[in-house]
């Protein structure tokens, strides 16, 4: 698979580098106090993070002013399994060079996309991204083998915590699987075995022999 970085032309579509910040007091907290599993873990919000001058900044100058929370993703990962999207962009960054798989939410047809669209992109170490509301998304891949990865993940405040109790109005709030968060799992991932709608049809990637 074709691994293209976030610097590249192609990113636009799907998110953008923030420039202008510093973010280093954040990186060294998120290395310091967070582990790195041989699977992944997800923590939604981390006091560690939170206590950092990152924060300010990231609720009143990247979000605007609207709550948020400073959690990470940390651990081994190569494969797509499932994707995601809010109602709103995320924030990642990494303390190591990590891959993002990303779709188009607006590729979904019938309630199904084709893995075969997704693309993956390199971000560096350092660098802070925007990955908009319309990207689909999931858990970061290492972008080398057998390396780990630690990654920020900023999100409106109480995101992925519980689904709100609704009667379905539509196909789309069947793929609701947490506040704020709609779920397209690969029929092969351990979320379908759970039973998390299965919307994604074709390959479930795995990028091991890329990396």
């Amino acid at each position: 698979m074709e691994i293209r970085k976030v610097t590249d032309p192609e990113f636009a579509d799907y998110g953008k580098v923030l420039e202008g910040y510093d973010f280093k007091g954040l990186i060294k907290a998120l290395e310091d106090k967070t582990p790195c599993p041989e699977g992944t873990v997800y923590v939604g919000s981390c006091p560690d993070l939170e206590y950092t001058d990152a924060f300010g900044v990231l609720q009143n100058n990247v979000y605007g002013g609207m709550p948020i929370q400073i959690g990470y993703c940390n651990g081994h990962n190569t494969k797509l399994n499932c994707l995601e999207y809010h109602r709103d962009s995320e924030i990642n960054m990494g303390t190591k060079d990590f891959i993002l798989l990303l779709g188009k939410e607006g590729e979904i047809e019938n309630g199904k996309f084709d893995t075969s669209k997704v693309k993956a992109f390199l971000v560096p170490a350092g660098v802070a991204v925007e990955v908009y509301a319309t990207t689909l998304h999931y858990a970061p891949c290492s972008a080398k083998a057998g390396d780990g990865f630690k990654v920020i993940v900023v999100l409106p405040k109480g995101t992925n915590g519980p689904a709100p109790a609704i009667s379905a109005k539509c196909e789309e709030d069947k793929w609701m699987t947490a506040c704020n968060k709609w779920l397209l799992a690969h029929a092969e991932s351990s979320e379908a075995k759970d039973g998390a709608y299965v919307g994604l049809t074709g390959v479930n990637i795995d990028i091991a022999g890329d990396i």
